[in-house]
């Protein structure tokens, strides 16, 4: 399994654990519960491999993170979508983009080049293409206005 999936499956796990008004870490137990987790592969081929140690615990870590600092990160979205309501941008942009925006802030060991490419590109698979150019946008926006401004601050 790869990085990109490891990612998918986490903002999709995020979302549902949202959706669901339940934790993250309940989210994940069931979800990865091995038998529930092998009927997946016929609804989708993403979820054909079960996970590694390394994927297992980057998806926890990333789904934690997420579901910790929702608050902060919906801030953030809402702050750098100027010219949108918040209420129009797609539920799972809203998910992209808190997990991109997770790994700049929280997680060192991925580029912030890496978080925001891979939310464009999954972007691209399952929104519409000014949905994507909004993902891009906001997170350029975002690195520009509160990184570059913590770089300033700093020194």
């Amino acid at each position: 399994m790869t990085r990109t999936a490891a990612r998918q499956i986490a903002i999709q796990l995020s979302f549902a654990a949202a959706s669901a008004g339940v934790s993250a870490q309940e989210a994940f137990d069931s979800f990865f519960d091995r038998e529930h987790y092998s009927t997946l592969s016929s609804e989708d081929k993403l979820f054909t491999d079960y996970p590694d140690a390394k994927q297992l615990e980057y998806i926890r870590t990333l789904t934690s993170l997420i579901s910790e600092h929702r608050e902060e990160l919906d801030g953030y979205i809402e702050k750098y979508s100027k010219g949108w309501r918040t209420d129009r941008i797609s539920r799972t942009a809203a998910a992209i983009l808190r997990c991109s925006m997770c790994e700049i802030l929280y997680m060192d060991e991925v580029p912030n080049a890496a978080a925001i490419n891979e939310a464009v590109e999954l972007a691209k698979s399952y929104d519409e293409p000014e949905t994507v150019s909004f993902v891009n946008g906001i997170l350029g926006s975002f690195i520009r206005g509160e990184l570059e401004k913590a770089g300033e601050d700093g020194q």
